[in-house]
């Protein structure tokens, strides 16, 4: 047989790829033909307008995509929900709920019965002004069908507008769709008009009326049923080469992306048609075939067909690339969906920013981290003169928090940074914070000494930030390990003042307020350190309530050196319900300057006393102060005042 070899392709397909373009690492056998099991069974009077496609333009693929989690379509439905809300503000709902913007996703809204109109239009504007090439043909025709439906009979026809712009045509369910509701509201002159669009060609068909079939429709679907019906011989060829159909671009596109035919014969179709001398392809038809083999089984078929393309000397479409990207990631062949992007980053129709970014996304949220396709795609995206910012940066690190993962950041970081990254002050914040407060100290340490290397010195809020972290997760070790790095490297900064409050307070309120003594005496005395007024408050506080008396008033010393007020209510507090006589007195001791505490200190400290109930530590603490406290004039008020109060009660015992 004269093309006995295109039915070879059915068993294997071994042209080896360019030197850019990786091997799949598990490619399987082609099947025959009668054991395909995308083969479908023969249907009976089958209609010409069940095997072809229904779009006059913009090719969709012939796969049924996955289609995205239900959670992830309500999320994107309760976005939109609210009207008025701007492209910032819906930016960063997206971005805090991990959201990515996809094909699949947005016609997986569209499709919800749960979409009100409203939420489907600002999703569809916002798509495109912001993402555009989101939008296919199947985008528009869900967008119409949803305006025509609901009777929102100008939206529709602006939309129709659009889409002859961009050379969309209305599908046949869309079309019948939007004539019923028109039919039922009474609005005949529309439905007119309906017709009158496919009459003009700018339809795929026209309602109730098969027989104007444009000519390479009626093409389509007599090759179709030809393909689909017959097993792939002599004959078939014959009757297709001496028809009288015409192999136009648009009808072997058709053909190519009709879904009720079997993928291996839509593979030998496309050989055959330009071996037969009755067609050349071109770039749609390249684009076509390309969108149909991007599946596993078929994968060296595809790169075949890919790098063909690109010698003819036609590019991958845009649309081409986000389709094929986006089922390569769902599939999770993320090999071939890092070769597709370095093989179209080196044609004419560059994958965008955004592109690179959720390609790198879907490599770190995958089951096994492939930091060579990582750097892979880091390599090929600074090749092309661009540069990561610090909203890439926040997107993977959302990615790698997401799965649990962050403690690899600093691998992502490193392939980064030989992309010619280095991260903001505020950037490195972020990650220093998330390193400690996820436990991650070794990986947090790797991250410190890098950055120090990398700028010869490190800002004080990475540091503060770093502690913070370790606070939160209260690993209060390597707290104080990063404090103590810290004032070795910047000096006694008021940052270390800062940074030693919050750590003052991790420990208090973990009730080791011992632990927080020491490292306020190591700081002063060792790295002379001033803590902050209220770092020595809390302090004192809570080593009087778990009775640290000694060690509280060392504090108040060193409060004292440093010029700050004693912390007077938690001392009389103390004294006053649990302190003893000789306590009392060492305080006082404590609190002298030049002669003695002023007589305001001891009057209160003895009013606590008499609150308390205890009047006879208050006659023991009075017998050991100074005369000139002892003979005091308020001071023997005070307690002529609690004798006569004593003396009233014992009267009442007695009468009673």
């Amino acid at each position: 047989m004269r093309n006995q070899w295109l039915r070879l392709l059915l068993l294997r397909c071994n042209t080896p790829y360019p030197p850019y373009i990786y091997r799949h690492s598990q490619l399987k056998s082609f099947r025959p033909l009668n054991s395909s099991p995308l083969q479908h069974p023969p249907f009976a009077n089958l209609s010409p307008f069940n095997v072809c496609r229904y779009f006059s333009s913009s090719p969709e693929l012939a796969v049924e995509p996955p289609k995205p989690p239900a959670d992830e379509t309500f999320v994107l439905a309760e976005i939109f929900a609210k009207p008025g809300k701007s492209a910032v503000e819906i930016k960063q709902e997206l971005d805090s709920n991990n959201v990515i913007f996809t094909h699949d996703l947005i016609l997986s809204v569209l499709r919800s019965d749960h979409t009100t109109p409203d939420v489907a239009r600002r999703l569809f504007d916002w798509v495109l002004e912001s993402n555009s090439e989101k939008l296919s043909s199947k985008s528009y025709n869900l967008m119409l069908g949803i305006l025509g439906s609901n009777g929102f009979v100008q939206e529709s026809w602006d939309m129709i507008g659009q889409m002859k712009k961009k050379g969309y045509g209305v599908s046949k369910g869309t079309l019948v769709r939007i004539s019923d509701k028109f039919k039922a509201d009474g609005l005949n002159d529309d439905v007119e008009k309906l017709k009158d669009l496919y009459a003009s060609g700018s339809a795929s068909i026209k309602i109730n009326d098969s027989r104007n079939e444009s000519t390479a429709h009626k093409s389509c679907s007599w090759v179709s049923q030809i393909i689909r019906r017959e097993v792939w011989d002599d004959n078939v060829e014959k009757r297709l080469q001496e028809s009288d159909v015409e192999f136009s671009s648009e009808m072997v596109t058709m053909v190519l992306e009709n879904r009720e035919l079997e993928l291996n014969k839509v593979f030998i179709f496309f050989r055959w048609a330009e071996e037969s001398g009755l067609f050349k392809h071109d770039q749609s038809t390249y684009n076509a075939m390309t969108r149909v083999l991007c599946r596993e089984e078929y994968i060296e078929k595809f790169w075949k067909v890919v790098n063909e393309m690109r010698g003819a000397g036609y590019e991958m479409e845009r649309e081409t690339y986000f389709m094929v990207s986006e089922r390569f990631v769902t599939w999770k062949m993320m090999k071939d969906a890092v070769n597709l992007y370095e093989f179209a980053m080196t044609g004419g129709n560059k994958p965008s920013v955004q592109d690179c970014i959720f390609l790198l996304k879907k490599i770190v949220v995958s089951k096994e981290l492939d930091m060579d396709l990582f750097f892979k795609v880091v390599r090929v995206f600074n090749k092309s003169g661009n540069v990561f910012t610090d909203a890439n940066l926040n997107s993977m690190l959302k990615s790698l928090t997401s799965v649990g993962r962050f403690g690899e950041w600093n691998e992502i970081l490193e392939a980064m940074e030989k992309g010619g990254y280095l991260p903001s002050v505020s950037s490195q914040c972020q990650i220093a914070f998330k390193l400690g407060s996820g436990g991650k100290s070794r990986e947090a340490r790797e991250f410190m000494d890098k950055m120090v290397g990398a700028k010869g010195d490190m800002d004080n809020s990475i540091w503060v930030s770093l502690l913070k972290g370790y606070c939160l997760s209260r690993d209060l070790d390597e707290a104080t390990h990063t404090l103590s790095k810290m004032v070795e490297q910047k000096g006694a900064s008021s940052s270390a003042e800062h940074a030693l409050q919050l750590l003052v307070g991790t420990y208090c309120r973990k009730n080791k307020p011992l632990s927080a003594y020491k490292l306020v005496l190591e700081m002063v005395n060792g790295k002379g350190l001033t803590p902050r007024h209220t770092t020595y408050k809390e302090l004192t506080s809570k080593l009087l309530h778990r009775k640290h008396f000694k060690e509280a008033l060392d504090v108040m010393c060193l409060m004292k050196n440093h010029g700050y007020p004693p912390v007077l209510d938690s001392f009389i507090v103390y004294l006053s319900r649990i302190g003893n006589v000789e306590e009392a007195v060492r305080f006082s001791q404590a609190l002298s300057s030049k002669r003695s505490p002023s007589e305001s200190v001891y009057l209160r400290l003895f009013e606590a006393y008499l609150k308390a109930g205890r009047h006879n530590e208050a006659q023991d603490f009075l017998a050991k102060c100074p005369s000139h406290i002892r003979n005091h004039s308020d001071v023997l008020n005070l307690f002529c005042i609690m004798k006569s109060r004593n003396k009233a009660r014992n009267v009442a015992g007695v009468v009673l």
